[in-house]
């Protein structure tokens, strides 16, 4: 909460900055400007209803601001609203059309609705951006969409070739053993899964789907493992109850 407060502190003295200076649409921009980053500081702290708040403030002042609309749509992503989402990403896009970043956020927004062809399209054109600095993100978002379309060889096609730029990204690691998992390659589903976790050591989710990539590998006591450490991981209520029921699961089996 001090952050906030400081950040706040910080964004007023700028507001009354930028109020002194002589062109009054750079007086707008700038005030629009430290509302939103209020936002993006209550956005950090996972408060979206007042990041929100700030955002339809700083909108009102300028609405030109492509980065402003791109952080709308993922405070209304965070919220379970992906329709929204995709409108304010449409609007970041109509102001900046090379915005990049937010082309990837749009494709998320349509995959979150299943729109699995409209996403494709999102993610193809951010991957060829020659000038996108996270290219790993769409590659490994299509890897994910192609995964959900049983389309594997094309799945770990672009999984793998994320991993090529970003050999440490877990959440692609994490993919291509889903992937590996529906093709009925458990060997693979363990190595990629257990690469993941070596760079994200405390991803309940992985341990979760680990273990039953364990368990189909009929190595029992790992799966049991790694379903407990899955548990004992586990924020989220029904993740921890899903670890606790496969744990229980495998110790019958003994």
């Amino acid at each position: 909460m001090k952050k906030i407060w400081k950040t706040l502190f910080v964004l007023t003295m700028a507001i009354f900055q930028v109020a002194c200076a002589s062109s009054d649409k750079a007086v707008k921009k700038g005030q629009s400007e430290a509302l939103r980053q209020l936002g993006e500081a209550y956005m950090s702290q996972k408060e979206y209803t007042k990041a929100l708040r700030e955002f339809k403030k700083a909108e009102d002042i300028y609405p030109d601001d492509h980065l402003l609309y791109d952080d709308m749509g993922l405070v209304y992503m965070a919220k379970g609203s992906p329709d929204q989402a995709i409108e304010n990403f449409n609007e970041a896009l109509d102001i900046k059309p090379d915005y990049t970043p937010g082309l990837n956020n749009l494709g998320t927004a349509y995959m979150e609705k299943e729109d699995w062809q409209s996403a494709i399209k999102c993610f193809l054109k951010a991957k060829d951006d020659m000038l996108y600095l996270t290219p790993h993100y769409p590659l490994t978002n299509l890897g994910f969409v192609y995964y959900k379309l049983q389309e594997y060889d094309q799945s770990v096609s672009y999984y793998k070739e994320a991993i090529e730029l970003k050999s440490d990204f877990p959440k692609a690691h994490h993919g291509l053993g889903l992937t590996y998992m529906a093709m009925g390659n458990y060997e693979e589903a363990i190595k990629s899964m257990e690469r993941a976790l070596e760079v994200a050591p405390n991803e309940a989710q992985i341990y979760l789907d680990l273990g039953k990539a364990y368990k189909s590998n009929n190595d029992f006591n790992k799966a049991y493992q790694s379903f407990k450490k899955a548990e004992s991981l586990a924020e989220k209520p029904p993740l921890k109850k899903q670890a606790e029921e496969e744990a229980q699961n495998i110790w019958n089996l003994k």
